[in-house]
């Protein structure tokens, strides 16, 4: 079983905390794939609510992934005893993972030193201003530098619970917890914090009839004159209402959503990655392979060889009178 501990001390933030350890800890059966642990100095308060932590924050380096909840006040130091857990268990070989800000731990500990990493937008200028060494990103939802992530606020922490999932077991797994908890499968990281009106209801905004034509044409090379004569309006006015609905631009939520089908495609079928490049319009299986090492990190192959779907065998109906074949 993969452990995730929640470091958690007096000064956290109920919220995030209660949304890891939804993803985490309270899934079905077929879901349990984790193992979560609570792991404080002692009884600690997070908000209003009383913890009794299963472990004390020694049990940190010996788990597989560390998650840091929001850190209610940024203005005072984290406790030292955390901090130096942290650091620990980094050093021992654990991915540690910041909600909100709960960065301001990661950073106090020195692991975001010379890396990119962001928080909720309200503390993005505080974070850059106590730790220089930091490239504070203030528009994206989360950043993945492998073995320390962070996220922005509140729905953007669930995004990263769910890329987590999704790097541990495939997306089919995330999808399932995703919809469990009735929240979107995907948001990339890098979308933007922050867009100019709320995400209105599917068949309440301008792009409500654009999104499901795309997605069933992914297998067509589609530009953005296209999306925009399909809506009926024209490129600029598109791109307005893209970065209004989804905060990104209609060529990159296009891509993302071509390498979402590429990963089903290659979680879910023995497709080659050249049919696999065809059906998702990427054209050519060395354009699937550029764009698809860049946004997810691997390439397709070792993807599939991650992720791939176990089949079931089904044994062959006995004939009568025949008896079943031994193995060899």
């Amino acid at each position: 079983m993969h452990t995730v501990a929640l470091a958690v001390t007096d000064g956290m933030l109920h919220f995030e905390l209660s949304l890891a350890y939804e993803v985490f800890g309270a899934g079905p059966a077929s879901l349990a794939r984790y193992d979560l642990v609570l792991c404080g100095p002692g009884d600690v308060r997070a908000g209003r609510f009383g913890l009794v932590p299963d472990h004390g924050l020694d049990q940190l380096r010996r788990s597989d992934t560390v998650i840091v909840p929001g850190w209610a006040d940024v203005e005072v130091d984290p406790p030292a005893g955390l901090v130096d857990a942290i650091r620990a268990a980094h050093e021992a070989g654990a991915r540690v993972a910041s909600l909100c800000t709960g960065v301001f731990v990661l950073a106090a500990a020195g692991l975001l030193d010379g890396k990119r990493a962001t928080t909720h937008w309200a503390h993005t200028e505080a974070l850059a201003a106590r730790y220089p060494k930091i490239d504070v990103d203030p528009d994206v939802l989360y950043v993945d530098n492998g073995s320390v992530l962070t996220s922005a606020g509140k729905a953007a922490a669930m995004d990263l619970c769910l890329h987590m999932v999704r790097l541990d077991h495939g997306s089919s797994v995330a999808n399932e917890v995703a919809r469990r908890l009735v929240v979107p499968p995907h948001r990339d990281g890098g979308q933007a914090q922050f867009v100019t009106t709320p995400v209105p209801a599917p068949d309440n905004h301008p792009l409500a009839e654009l999104f499901p034509w795309v997605i069933e044409r992914l297998d067509h090379p589609l530009t953005v004159d296209d999306l925009a004569r399909q809506a009926r309006m024209s490129s600029r006015n598109l791109g307005r209402h893209f970065r209004s609905v989804t905060g990104t631009t209609p060529l990159q939520w296009l891509l993302t959503q071509r390498i979402r089908h590429a990963q089903e495609l290659l979680e879910t079928t023995d497709d080659s990655v050249d049919t696999i490049a065809s059906a998702t319009g990427m054209g050519t299986a060395t354009t699937l392979r550029r764009h698809f090492n860049r946004t997810v990190g691997v390439p397709p192959d070792t993807y599939r060889r991650t992720f791939r779907t176990p089949r079931l065998t089904v044994p062959m109906p006995r004939r009568s009178g025949m008896s079943p074949a031994r193995p060899s």
